[in-house]
């Protein structure tokens, strides 16, 4: 629901036509409404705008921002259990004049203070103006689903819910931060808090943000972490007890994203994560739940098959789409306006696909996304816990200085391998380190720091990320749920939701995340990683409560990656757009790259050689973002 855009000029030089030009540039996240106000006062001039998509309470009472008393609201999300908080209130005698969500985030908080973020049941990123306190306050949610960009230069404050917002306003600089295109090249995404430019963040998630008017003093505050939970004793239940609890609170939290005045739809891929979304709310409902798939020609590549097996046995309103490489081309050209920070993630295609899909019959779509991160369903957990723990910690060491002897380049027979210099220099770090947090971080990693430095021809500032949070856990039991902790604070809010986020927003789709209910996780952490992974079986939890609606012998298949075949497709109908943006010229033109590396990738990539096309694909989608935000403008 919706795009917020703002700013708090200390200069006082930012009038209404340019928040309305911010604001604007959010449209496409909600093309329902808009509202632009700016309040003076003593020390700046605060612009809050909205760009609205009506989900709930359909009428022009819904309009933002919205005001009671001294406070301001702006804000973008969905509050569930906005009823009961709302019949709360009115118990303290609040009255309502509209059904929205965002009444009742401003009258709670003029109630309960900050405190009210406690109660919520939601997504949201909020701008609050609070005239009595002279504050302004900015609030995201627990796990990030709804995004919140800001930008401070110590005279004007910008935010916003994409970047490109920002953009428009003239004191914005666009400096790229080197260090953050290292992580962006690493990981194919930039972890929260930074991002592609220097003085400009991410809000991260479960944190307030407040600036005192007077003082110009930033405070940011945390309210929840998922570490928290992770860290407290483990739960004791039977596996059918465990079973039972978690089903009850999947089905609670699916049951509140269907929650809406308008079509509600699932994504559906046919694996056990949006599996148990669409099989737990068709259960007990005798209208049919409209579920979407995309397809691909490319059999390797192509769930379409299984999910709608999943939908026939479900007997849900199952509508697919076989995407050709053309169709995907026209995607590519695109996306650097939907994610207008450099962002690399191999399924970016397929997800606007199946959004635009869903969009022609719906306007809410949920996801499944979260479920290999509080489940354990990524190979990666088993891994980081294999590589730190079969070998002895003094032969990890032994391995690892032999392996820095050594040039793998060098190494006849296996430097023919797939990818085999990055995998070598991935399992030295890992025996290096002989910690499992380190392991999983290198495993993610597509491309190492000493090929990022070979890339940009120069060392870059390594910024720390949550990967070097890990001894802020606990060691209850064993590996797994700490890696399942990190990845919560990492891929998940930083690569899936972003991914999510941006394609059902640039088709004016709201994409919902039933998975990531705070009180779903907070349960989950506190189970034994053996509910996770057991006996090597991965997601054992939920493959246990899905068996009970959909039969074993459906389910079980080759898990595949919900990818685009883009290591196809750019060998054949997109190799001249990757000549193209990965040329000489083309690189040079940044001024970030060193093009030679790059180009001899690329050239043993369309030659044939086992190159891992992933390393490409990041240096290009970086190309098309540089052309399209920073070249033109």
């Amino acid at each position: 629901m919706c795009g917020i855009a703002g700013f708090v000029d200390f200069k006082k030089n930012t009038d209404v036509e340019v928040l309305k030009h911010m604001t604007d540039a959010l449209t496409h996240r909600g093309p329902d409404d808009a509202g632009y106000e700016v309040y003076q006062t003593q020390e700046a001039s605060i612009g809050f705008g909205q760009r609205r998509l009506s989900i709930l309470d359909l009428s022009p009472l819904g309009h933002q921002p919205m005001h009671f008393g001294d406070l301001i609201v702006n804000f973008n999300g969905e509050i569930y259990n906005f009823k009961e908080i709302r019949k709360e209130l009115e118990e303290k005698g609040y009255s309502f004049v509209s059904w929205s969500d965002t009444e009742v985030i401003v009258k709670g908080y003029h109630c309960w203070g900050l405190d009210v973020v406690k109660k919520f049941i939601g997504m949201f990123a909020i701008s609050l103006y609070d005239k009595q306190k002279g504050e302004v306050i900015f609030i995201r949610d627990r796990a990030g689903v709804k995004p919140f960009y800001y930008y401070w230069d110590n005279e004007t404050f910008l935010f916003g819910s994409e970047l490109k917002a920002l953009y428009r306003h003239q004191a914005f600089r666009k400096k790229i931060d080197l260090n953050s295109l290292a992580l962006f090249l690493q990981f194919s995404y930039i972890p929260a808090p930074h991002t592609i430019f220097y003085d400009t963040f991410k809000l991260l998630p479960g944190h307030v943000l407040n600036i005192n008017l007077k003082t110009r003093k930033q405070e940011l505050k945390k309210y929840w972490d998922v570490f928290d939970y992770y860290n407290k004793p483990k739960i004791s239940l039977s596996d059918n007890e465990a079973i039972v609890e978690t089903e009850k609170l999947l089905q609670n939290a699916y049951e509140y994203r269907m929650v809406a005045d308008v079509p509600v739809g699932v994504f559906l891929s046919g694996g056990y994560d949006s599996s148990s979304v669409a099989a737990l709310l068709q259960s007990g409902r005798t209208e049919k739940l409209k579920t979407f798939t995309i397809g691909f020609h490319e059999n390797d590549f192509n769930e379409a098959p299984e999910a709608k097996k999943i939908a026939q046995y479900l007997g849900t309103d199952h509508t697919e789409w076989y995407v050709t490489s053309n169709e995907a081309a026209g995607v590519l050209d695109k996306l650097p306006e939907i994610y207008d920070e450099p962002f690399a993630d191999n399924s970016t295609v397929p997800t606007v696909l199946v959004s635009k899909l869903a969009r022609s019959k719906v306007k809410v779509a949920l996801s499944a996304d979260g479920g290999d991160e509080i489940f354990g369903g990524y190979n990666k957990f088993n891994q980081a816990e294999k590589f730190t723990t079969s070998v002895p910690g003094p032969i990890q060491s032994i391995l690892s200085g032999a392996m820095s002897l050594i040039n793998p380049s060098h190494l006849p027979y296996l430097n023919k391998k797939y990818n085999f210099t990055t995998r070598y220099e991935k399992m030295r770090l890992i025996w290096k380190e002989k910690d499992p947090i380190a392991s999983v971080k290198y495993i993610s990693q597509y491309i190492t720091e000493n090929e990022v430095e070979s890339f940009l021809g120069k060392s870059f500032e390594k910024y720390p990320t949550f990967f070097d949070d890990g001894n802020q856990l606990v060691h209850h039991d064993g590996i797994i749920n700490r890696l399942l902790a990190v990845d919560y604070k990492t891929f998940l809010v930083d690569n899936n939701l972003v991914k999510v986020d941006r394609a059902t927003m640039s088709v004016g789709l709201e994409g919902r995340e039933p998975m990531l209910d705070h009180r779903v996780i907070e349960f989950l952490s506190q189970l034994p990683s053996s509910y996770k992974i057991r006996n090597g079986v991965n997601k054992w939890l939920l493959k246990e409560i899905v068996h009970r609606h959909i039969p074993k012998e459906l389910m079980e298949r080759p898990k595949r990656p919900f990818i685009a075949p883009l290591m196809v497709w750019f060998r054949k109908d997109l190799q001249e757009q990757l000549k193209y943006y990965l040329s000489e010229k083309s690189l040079s033109a940044t001024g970030v790259f060193d093009p030679s590396p790059i180009i001899k990738l690329r050239d043993d990539y369309l030659a044939g050689k086992k190159v891992n096309y992933q390393k490409l694909w990041q240096v290009l989608i970086f190309q098309l973002w540089y052309n399209q935000w920073v070249e033109k403008l």
